[in-house]
């Protein structure tokens, strides 16, 4: 069964199941301790570190493992901005940062701090020269991720990190999803990882603190890692992660399968448009990782979607808010303000079959075809169509069209309690029972209408005039322009 989600977590690779075996039996002792079991649990602890330190791009003494790549995150933010606590108390972080960055910045803002959130554009990407104008005198700490999760994009770690050293204000780079490709470029000052994103054992993270780096770590402490991870170390763990990490890096076999993987990916970001009516493949095509792509398609549910490609055999991801608890889009997607309505991640592992893709890219539209017909929407023309009985009323209700607007009144959609796609099927079914001018208010009290109306209006070319509250959720008025 082919597992494309990789970015989520990749199969262990199997020099990590080599060395994680090996060291049951070498590494259970507690490396603190002088007897003969101690050292060899120290000599092996220490050859990770230097195994890891030499892929990170940083000193042995210079990195730390931690039990996951969230602590490491969590334990890099709280002790930056602890360390430079008098020069100012203000976090700037990237809109599309890992959510562990999020939590972290929302305990430091509960506790008197403040943060600031950096813009990026529709492919997800940080312009430097928003960092530039947001450094200010009062600015303690800034997060960058080397390469998003969600959809892949590069970040300009390199000349973010150049304008932090100008200033003074130290960098912290996740790393969780490019370091499996290489060390990151540029002076940053933090580095988290995490290993079961490269194919080590999950339980072990990352988090290197350049020398220099003022560092204050909080919480209780002890004498493991330096005092910034407190507790036993996972001494097979940590030798797994290092060996798989080093192994990645021992040859030109990393460089080989990245470019076998980016040429996998450029297919899929070709082929599914071709394929797929009405889908909007999502981030940067160009800075980007080589082994991820996300689409997002129209009118499709994306849970649905998810259920239907696992049942074809193919293990995918999505931002989409229908496939999550909390039934709200992925910030990522919100934050670059595409559609997240039947979004798919496709991350392939190292060794991935191109026959598996070349499935899949056969499977995808069959799914995207009977997601949508159990959804209601037509095989073609599906904007031209009428509206359905009762989703639709010919006039709107006194002060429902937004002041000085032109046109006919236009029609008034009800969608309350309806549930994404279909605030926006509906939509898409009404637009043309309106005149060219004319409007069409959709009502809908799902979170995820805000993010992908007005996406839907971007991709259809009609102009969308705005949102205002509604006795129940909000009004979005779209105007049709074609």
């Amino acid at each position: 069964m082919p597992y494309f989600d990789a970015a989520s977590a990749a199969p262990l690779h199997p020099v990590a199941r080599e060395a994680l075996l090996a060291s049951l039996d070498e590494g259970w002792a507690d490396p603190a301790r002088l007897y003969r079991e101690g050292r060899r649990g120290r000599l092996l602890l220490d050859a990770a570190r230097e195994a890891a330190a030499e892929a990170v791009g940083c000193r042995p003494d210079e990195l730390v493992f931690t039990p996951s790549g969230t602590q490491a995150v969590h334990s890099g933010v709280s002790g930056a901005l602890a360390a430079r606590r008098r020069v100012g108390r203000r976090l700037l972080h990237s809109a599309v940062e890992h959510s562990s960055v999020l939590h972290a910045a929302e305990v430091h803002e509960a506790a008197g701090g403040s943060r600031a959130e950096l813009a990026v554009d529709r492919t997800g990407r940080v312009a430097a020269g928003d960092v530039a104008a947001a450094l200010g005198p009062d600015t303690a700490l800034v997060c960058l991720q080397s390469a998003n999760h969600e959809v892949g994009t590069e970040q300009p770690v390199e000349e973010v990190a150049a304008l932090c050293r100008e200033a003074g204000v130290p960098l912290l780079v996740d790393a969780a999803q490019s370091l499996p490709w290489g060390p990151v470029p540029g002076g940053w000052s933090l580095l988290t990882a995490s290993a079961h994103k490269w194919g080590g054992p999950p339980g072990v993270g990352l988090l290197a603190v350049r020398k220099g780096t003022r560092f204050a770590p909080q919480g209780p402490r002890d004498e493991r890692e330096s005092g910034r991870s407190p507790g036993f170390e996972n001494i097979p763990a940590v030798v797994a992660a290092a060996a798989s990490l080093r192994a990645l890096r021992a040859g030109p076999e990393t460089a080989d399968e990245a470019a076998r993987l980016r040429r996998l990916v450029d297919r899929i970001r070709t082929r599914v448009p071709e394929l797929v009516p009405d889908v909007e493949v999502v981030g940067d095509p160009v800075h980007r990782l080589p082994h991820l792509v996300t689409f997002s398609c129209l009118y499709v549910d994306g849970e649905a979607l998810l259920h239907e490609l696992d049942r074809a055999g193919f293990s995918v991801s999505s931002g989409s808010s229908c496939t999550s608890s909390t039934l709200t889009p992925s910030h990522v997607l919100r934050a670059m303000g595409v559609l997240s309505e039947g979004n798919v991640r496709v991350s392939l592992p190292y060794g991935t079959d191109e026959a598996d893709v070349e499935r899949f890219l056969e499977v995808l539209p069959q799914v995207v075809r009977a997601v949508r017909e159990r959804l209601g929407v037509p095989a073609a023309g599906r904007e031209k169509v009428a509206a359905t009985a009762g989703g639709a009323s010919e006039e709107a209700p006194a002060g429902e069209e937004p002041a000085g607007s032109a046109g006919p009144a236009g029609l008034v959609v009800d969608s309350l309690g309806k549930r994404c796609p279909l605030p926006v099927i509906e939509l898409a079914k009404a637009i043309h029972d309106v005149p060219v001018g004319g409007t069409v208010t959709v009502l809908s009290d799902d979170e995820a209408a805000r993010q992908d109306i007005p996406a839907w209006c971007t991709m259809r070319d009609q102009e969308y005039v705005g949102e205002r509250p509604a006795e129940r959720g909000a009004a979005y008025v779209v105007r049709r322009r074609a």
